[in-house]
Protein backbone atom coordinates (compact mmCIF):
# COMPACT_ATOMS: atom_id res chain seq x y z
CA UNK A 1 0.00 0.00 0.00
CA UNK A 2 1.13 3.62 -0.96
CA UNK A 3 1.52 6.32 1.60
CA UNK A 4 -0.26 8.94 1.37
CA UNK A 5 2.75 11.74 1.18
CA UNK A 6 5.72 11.73 -1.78
CA UNK A 7 8.12 13.56 -2.12
CA UNK A 8 7.84 15.98 -4.89
CA UNK A 9 11.04 17.66 -6.45
CA UNK A 10 11.91 20.95 -8.28
CA UNK A 11 14.75 19.77 -10.61
CA UNK A 12 16.10 24.08 -11.38
CA UNK A 13 16.62 24.36 -7.51
CA UNK A 14 18.20 20.90 -7.36
CA UNK A 15 22.54 21.29 -7.38
CA UNK A 16 22.67 17.17 -7.11
CA UNK A 17 24.92 16.97 -4.03
CA UNK A 18 23.61 13.70 -3.38
CA UNK A 19 22.22 14.24 0.55
CA UNK A 20 18.90 13.37 0.07
CA UNK A 21 19.56 10.05 -2.08
CA UNK A 22 22.07 8.85 0.98
CA UNK A 23 19.32 9.95 3.63
CA UNK A 24 16.36 8.09 2.46
CA UNK A 25 15.53 4.91 4.01
CA UNK A 26 14.31 2.98 1.12
CA UNK A 27 15.97 3.88 -1.80
CA UNK A 28 13.91 6.21 -3.56
CA UNK A 29 15.75 8.48 -4.65
CA UNK A 30 18.56 8.86 -7.33
CA UNK A 31 20.35 11.63 -9.11
CA UNK A 32 19.20 11.77 -12.69
CA UNK A 33 22.10 11.75 -15.21
CA UNK A 34 24.24 13.48 -12.86
CA UNK A 35 22.02 16.78 -12.85
CA UNK A 36 18.93 16.79 -10.28
CA UNK A 37 17.80 14.10 -7.96
CA UNK A 38 14.54 12.59 -9.16
CA UNK A 39 12.54 10.05 -6.78
CA UNK A 40 10.86 7.32 -7.51
CA UNK A 41 7.30 7.66 -6.09
CA UNK A 42 6.26 4.10 -5.70
CA UNK A 43 9.05 3.33 -3.02
CA UNK A 44 8.49 6.81 -1.20
CA UNK A 45 6.90 7.01 1.97
CA UNK A 46 6.52 10.14 2.58
CA UNK A 47 8.68 10.49 6.22
CA UNK A 48 10.49 13.93 5.03
CA UNK A 49 13.99 13.08 5.72
CA UNK A 50 15.34 14.23 2.64
CA UNK A 51 13.32 17.42 2.39
CA UNK A 52 15.23 17.98 5.84
CA UNK A 53 18.49 17.23 4.43
CA UNK A 54 18.38 18.98 1.52
CA UNK A 55 20.79 21.99 1.34
CA UNK A 56 18.88 23.84 -1.43
CA UNK A 57 15.19 23.18 -0.44
CA UNK A 58 14.17 21.33 -3.91
CA UNK A 59 12.12 18.85 -1.80
CA UNK A 60 8.79 19.28 -0.65
CA UNK A 61 6.26 16.69 1.14
CA UNK A 62 2.64 16.48 -0.89
CA UNK A 63 -0.20 14.42 -0.05
CA UNK A 64 -0.09 12.06 -2.94
CA UNK A 65 -3.25 12.26 -4.24
CA UNK A 66 -2.37 16.33 -5.11
CA UNK A 67 0.35 14.92 -7.08
CA UNK A 68 -1.69 12.75 -9.44
CA UNK A 69 -4.77 15.14 -9.73
CA UNK A 70 -1.77 16.88 -10.93
CA UNK A 71 -0.23 15.06 -12.86
CA UNK A 72 -3.47 14.40 -14.83
CA UNK A 73 -4.22 18.04 -15.68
Amino acid sequence: MLSKRVAKFNPSVCVACGACVKECPRSAIFIYKGCYAEGKAELCVGCGKCAKICPSGCIEIKERQEINEKALV
